[in-house]
């Protein structure tokens, strides 16, 4: 077998190389060829995808977390050649979303299903943001998510809390975000907490988010929170933990081909946990978009 190998070094707990050097052994013991390519600066990885010759190569893998596993992808969707090639994501991030829907949260685990050459596919969500094609395959949020995504990018230091600190620190805030959300054609207008529509069912870090998502259904399942008090958000929040969130009477639980945000005024957008696109957003699922190996 021959794969090349991402380094992020920098990636979630900065200890990609680290990461690399202990899990080295299993391909050594599999015979397995390497060629090993460390990421210099956001987006290579991306870079990498789209342009690496694929030729004798039998996976793309990458130490890393879901921002690693979100640039390959939206790397491999934009090849001039249309090729594809198998990815396998060895556990180095911070929140690690798509490796704990597989859980597979071990990079020594994540390496043993690699030499396993055990495929599956992967829907992948094609993100229209203002005329802007981007490819998510965690979420696609608007609202809360991208506020707390903002503010816990400032509290890295705190580690995997930082994303429930960050969450207390947007419900008290309180904001007002008027939309129009349409869900294959059904309209609903309103003063929205957050509108954020999933592949994976979790998302931070062990959110269960959306608890009934499936990678490879053909559905993206879109979770609506209406606005309300602070105490009602302050009384949900710990429930996205276990999933019983879905359950509380603010929150609305749908299962899509599409979706689209207009809100009232242009916002961000936080696609697989990185803010970049704006609205408003048209969303829909390519079905077995990729394959990886898990």
């Amino acid at each position: 077998m021959k794969y090349y190998v991402l380094v992020n070094p920098k990636g979630g707990i900065k200890k990609g190389t680290g990461i690399l050097q202990n899990v080295r052994p299993l391909f050594n013991a599999a015979n397995a060829e390497l060629n090993v390519i460390e990421t210099e600066y956001a987006g290579h990885g991306r870079e990498l995808a789209k342009t690496l010759d694929f030729e004798g190569y039998d996976g793309l893998c990458a130490v890393g977390g879901d921002g690693t596993m979100h640039e390959i992808i939206n790397g491999l969707m934009n090849r001039a050649d249309g090729r594809k090639i198998p990815i396998g994501l060895i556990t180095g991030g911070t929140g690690n979303s798509f490796m704990h829907d597989v859980d597979c949260l071990d990079p020594k685990q994540a390496v043993q299903r690699i030499l396993t050459d055990k495929r599956r596919t992967i829907d992948v969500a094609k993100v229209d943001a203002s005329g802007e094609i981007i490819y998510a395959f965690n979420i696609v949020g608007w609202g809360m998510p991208t506020d707390i995504n903002e503010i816990a990018e400032k509290l890295r230091w705190l580690g995997g809390q930082r994303y429930n600190i960050a969450s207390l620190i947007e419900i008290m805030r309180f904001r007002q975000r008027l939309a129009t959300l349409e869900l294959e054609g059904n309209i609903k207008e309103g003063d929205f907490g957050f509108v954020i529509g999933c592949n994976t069912i979790h998302t931070g870090r062990g959110m269960k988010m959306a608890p009934h998502a499936q990678l490879n259904d053909g559905l993206i399942d879109v979770i609506v929170a209406h606005k309300s008090s602070r105490i009602k958000l302050l009384k949900m929040f710990p429930k996205v933990f276990s999933g019983e969130h879905i359950d509380d009477p603010i929150v609305e639980y749908h299962q899509v081909k599409k979706f689209s945000i207009i809100p009232q005024a242009q916002d961000k957008l936080n696609i697989d946990g990185e803010i970049i696109g704006s609205t408003p957003v048209n969303v829909e699922v390519l079905q077995s978009a990729v394959e990886v190996l898990v």
